[in-house]
């Protein structure tokens, strides 16, 4: 069970103590995505792995098989244009030791985790990691499964196993958590514009709205 807990500030996710791990966002996956619209998840990933560059949260990027299944998605990989992923024969990514050490070395207990399949390269190493005392996230809007019953069953089944779900914009909003912080106000202003869809467009039309405003002197 994953240990962190479950109410209270503490529950709530930070930079300092998050470290992600994107696995298997690959053509194949793609190919049988079918519990979401392919383009939303393509826009989700590539929105949380800017955040946590933003955020400077250590990313770890997996593939399995990438010499048949194909190369991690571009978008997510221009984001980390400096790191190769671990790619694995396992289809259990916590059971590739590169990708365990990886994460331990970051001395960091709040796991977060998106990929694709939900059901299988998603829950296996999220209920295993939380067996070993992490405290899982799993972001499901920036992972998918083959059938919405594949992923709503897996999401299920890892929240039974004490792994919290949460969406790509709330990881982004608790690692920001006061407006106030400035220094990574622009990055976080930056993804919401290009991947929050219309809250993106909102917020874009209210800085329109406050630079007429300026303008006139209102």
């Amino acid at each position: 069970m994953s240990t962190g807990n479950k109410a209270g500030l503490d529950a709530l996710l930070t930079p300092e103590e998050s470290v992600l791990v994107l696995i298997d966002h690959q053509p194949f996956q793609f190919a049988n995505l079918n519990s979401h619209e392919p383009t939303m998840i393509v826009n989700n990933v590539i929105g949380l792995a800017k955040a946590a560059r933003a955020y400077d949260v250590p990313t770890i990027l997996t593939t399995v098989l990438e010499e048949r299944g194909g190369l991690l998605l571009q978008g997510v990989q221009d984001v980390f244009p400096e790191q190769q992923p671990i790619n694995r024969t396992l289809i259990n990514t916590w059971e590739d030791e590169r990708v365990v050490d990886a994460v331990k070395a970051t001395g960091r207990k709040k796991l977060v985790i998106a990929g694709l399949w939900t059901e299988i390269c998603v829950a296996m190493p999220a209920i295993q990691a939380a067996g070993e005392g992490f405290d899982v996230h799993v972001v499901t809007d920036a992972s998918g499964g083959i059938s919405q019953e594949a992923h709503d069953m897996a999401v299920r089944r890892m929240v039974q196993a004490g792994i919290t779900p949460i969406t790509w914009l709330a990881v982004l909003a608790e690692w920001q958590r006061d407006w106030a912080r400035e220094k990574t106000l622009p990055g976080a202003t930056r993804i919401m514009l290009e991947h929050a869809g219309a809250t993106g467009v909102a917020f874009a039309w209210e800085t329109q709205l406050l630079a007429g405003r300026s303008r006139t002197g209102a």
